[in-house]
């Protein structure tokens, strides 16, 4: 018995199959005048020479040539064969990518009016276009002097009991389970961002707030398509429900006269200084977007690192279980996170070892001279924070974990897990005050083990262990937990 297939070509189709050579054709000629016209621009009246490098295909660049294969070798393998400054082309944008600390520093901080900070157009968009990531000069000197009001030192010490009981109810739910412990840790650090913004009130509206911002940030790299269905229309639709809520719990404190300067939200309503009500939704959203995802990576790696060294681990629990002794039961202070030197260079390593965030975008406002080389008006600058961590010249063995390096402070420049400058991260020490916390009763009541291989990494956005590292966490023993 034979069958016969027979092709049936719709008129429709034949025409495509047509024209299909000359759409090609088309694309590949707006392709090469874009890249004529890009280069024409780019040479016109200039003297001074763009930084080594290659510029890839047009309009694609060397996008797949980064995001297809590990990105810290790709950014190795051009500083290995340009230098320290060279230019590239990725994510539609001319770049020049610079690795040495002197130019991370030009960039941050010596000349950083030349620099202004930039996201993806539509990470703007979903952020909002007046949170404090976006902002340069006075307005952004304004918002950064509401956010250090409500995350220095003097203003987070009396939230060590917060983030005790939200770290206490993160372990008491993984118990038993084996669990994706990157997730786990989102979890985690979005109720201490919850926390340090509303403080234990607005509970009403939390887990609507929560569900939203969910929905958001599924949308965070997505294709900027506004159409029904798309990723990034879901997102822009709960990012609309974001302000709604962020709005109502607004309102409400107005109503109850409650504006005093308690959490960032009333550092935000505050009489003298207070936002718009929009200047407010989107700080709130972007406060959380930079709170919630790199904290969550950095203890992820911090739990990866203390498994694969057993003696620093040994270390670190020793030296927390020194605390829980003299504690008699009771709860942490804030003067109890300054007596764990160890666990501090442990997640100061980490941050080393790890560059969760491996650059940062600048955008040169205008045209740039630095050493001999032109950075074009409009060209993205990315200082590569993690070529600097990891060069031998910044630190010896730069691949080995080793807390120790720490005892002495790095040399000027070399160190930059939070970025430099004006724009270095606002929420440093609310972020490094949640990890001491939780690694404290992680260590002291708490054992993890792991489940197959897990020794891979994988990337976009974020540096992580392979699929978020899957652990097993089981509660001690009381001997373990409580040694004499």
């Amino acid at each position: 018995m034979s069958s016969t297939c027979v092709a049936i070509v719709t008129p429709n189709a034949s025409l495509t199959i047509m024209l299909l050579p000359s759409l090609t054709l088309c694309f590949l000629f707006l392709c090469l005048i874009y890249y004529l016209l890009s280069r024409a621009f780019l040479t016109g009246s200039r003297s001074l020479p763009l930084p080594p490098g290659t510029m890839g295909w047009p309009y694609i660049g060397e996008t797949l040539q980064l995001y297809s294969n590990n990105p810290n070798s790709f950014f190795a393998l051009k500083q290995k064969r340009y230098g320290p400054i060279f230019k590239t082309h990725i994510l539609g944008c001319p770049c020049v990518m610079v690795s040495s600390p002197e130019a991370a520093r030009f960039v941050l901080v010596t000349r950083a009016h030349l620099f202004k900070p930039t996201f993806p157009a539509s990470k703007e968009r979903m952020l909002g276009p007046q949170a404090i990531f976006f902002q340069q000069g006075d307005y952004h000197a304004r918002l950064r002097r509401l956010v250090l009001r409500a995350l220095m030192p003097d203003a987070i010490r009396s939230s060590v009991a917060g983030i005790e009981a939200a770290a206490l109810r993160a372990l008491r739910s993984w118990d038993g389970r084996f669990v994706n412990t990157f997730h786990e840790m989102k979890t985690y650090a979005f109720n201490v961002a919850l926390l340090s913004i509303f403080g234990n009130d607005e509970i009403c509206y939390i887990e609507d707030l929560k569900q939203c911002y969910y929905t958001l940030e599924k949308g965070y790299n997505s294709m900027p398509v506004n159409l029904p269905g798309t990723l990034f229309y879901k997102a822009m639709k709960a990012r609309k429900q974001l302000a709604q809520i962020v709005a109502k719990i607004v309102s409400s404190r107005r109503t109850q006269w409650k504006t005093e300067a308690n959490g960032l939200l009333g550092s935000f309503m505050e009489a003298t200084e207070a936002l718009t009500d929009d200047q407010i939704a989107d700080n709130i959203i972007g406060v959380i977007f930079a709170a919630r995802d790199t904290t969550a990576s950095v203890l992820t790696w911090i739990v990866k690192y203390l498994g694969d060294n057993p003696g620093i681990l040994r270390a670190v629990t020793e030296e927390q279980e020194e605390i829980m002794r003299s504690k008699d039961g009771k709860s942490l202070t804030w003067a109890d996170t300054k007596r764990m030197p160890l666990t501090s260079r442990v997640i100061q390593e980490t941050m080393r070892v790890a560059s969760v965030l491996s650059f940062t975008f600048r955008e040169a406002v205008e045209d740039v001279e630095y050493e001999g080389y032109l950075i074009p008006k409009g060209w993205k600058v990315l200082p590569l924070f993690r070529n600097i961590h990891h060069s031998p010249d910044n630190f010896a063995d730069p691949e080995n974990f080793d807390p120790s390096r720490f005892e002495v402070a790095p040399k000027p420049n070399t160190f930059m897990p939070f970025g430099n400058g004006s724009h270095s991260c606002p929420g440093n020490e609310l972020a490094k005050l949640e990890m001491l916390v939780l690694l404290h009763h992680l260590t002291t009541k708490y054992r993890w083990s792991m489940v197959g291989c897990q020794s891979g990494i994988q990337f976009g956005p974020f540096v992580l262990p392979l699929n978020g590292l899957p652990l097993r966490f089981s509660l001690k023993s009381p001997v373990e937990g409580h040694p004499a």
